[in-house]
C-alpha cells in the first residue's frame, strides 16, 4: 500500500461526534474518503476496524501500518495537528486545559442528560425536563462565558467551539421554541452563527450510504 494511501472516515450525517471529526477534518483540508453508515446496517469493515461500532471511525492507511482512531476527539486532534489552518488548537497548555474541561464536561454530564431529555422513553422516564432543566444550568454558564468573549475558545473560534456546537445544536432542536425562549442571548447567537457557518453547511453535505464492493 502506498504511504499516500488517503485516510477513510467511517461518518453518520447527525451524529454529533461524527459532525465534530468533520469540522476538523474539513477545517484541516486534509483529503480523505467518506463513507456514510446507515446505522442499521454498519458496515462489516467498520466494525473490523472498530468493535464498538459507533461512528465516527477514522482508518489511517500506511504501508508501514495502520492506524485506527474510534475516539471523535482523537479525530479531531489528529487532524488539526497535520494542519490547523485557523488556530483552532489553543497555544498555550491552561487555554489547552481550558478547552478540555468543556469537552469533558459537555461528553459527560451534558451528554448523559441531553440524551435524557431527547429519548426519555429509553431511560424509562414519562419526560425529559428534569434532564433538560439541569443540562440548562450548564447553558447557562456558557451563555455567561460568551457575554465576555465571542467564543467559547476565546477571541476566536477554537477547539471547544467545534467539539461542543453539534451537541448544544441537538439540545435547541429537541424543543426549538423552548430554547428559543431562554434568557441566553449571547449563546443563541453563538448557535445560529455556527449554524449558518458555510463550514457547517459543508460538513452537512448529503452523502449516498457507502456499500462494500459497490
Amino acid at each position: 500500500m502506498p504511504d499516500t494511501a488517503l485516510p477513510i472516515l467511517y461518518s453518520f450525517r447527525r451524529c454529533p461526534y461524527a459532525m465534530r471529526a468533520r469540522l476538523a477534518l474539513h477545517v484541516s483540508g486534509l483529503a480523505h474518503e467518506h463513507r456514510e453508515v446507515v446505522l442499521k446496517h454498519k458496515p462489516a469493515h467498520m466494525l473490523a476496524l472498530s468493535p464498538k461500532g459507533t461512528v465516527p471511525v477514522l482508518w489511517l492507511r500506511a504501508a508501514s501500518g495502520d492506524q485506527i482512531l474510534d475516539q471523535s476527539l482523537d479525530i479531531m486532534l489528529w487532524a488539526l495537528r497535520q494542519h490547523d489552518p485557523l488556530a483552532w488548537l489553543a497555544d498555550t497548555d491552561q487555554a489547552m486545559a481550558d478547552a478540555q474541561a468543556l469537552i469533558a464536561h459537555n461528553d459527560g454530564p451534558f451528554k448523559y442528560h441531553l440524551d435524557r431529555y431527547k429519548y426519555p422513553n429509553r431511560s424509562g422516564l414519562e419526560s425529559g425536563h428534569a434532564d433538560r432543566d439541569l443540562a440548562a444550568v450548564w447553558l447557562q454558564s456558557l451563555d455567561a462565558r460568551l457575554q465576555a468573549q465571542p467564543f467559547l475558545a476565546g477571541t476566536h473560534e477554537g477547539l471547544a467551539d467545534a467539539a461542543l456546537a453539534p451537541f448544544i445544536r441537538q439540545f435547541a432542536h429537541t424543543d426549538p421554541g423552548w430554547f428559543a425562549a431562554q434568557p441566553w442571548p449571547d449563546l443563541l447567537a453563538w448557535l445560529a452563527r455556527f449554524e449558518a457557518s458555510e463550514l457547517f453547511k459543508a460538513i452537512m453535505h448529503k452523502h449516498a450510504p457507502w456499500q462494500e464492493g459497490a
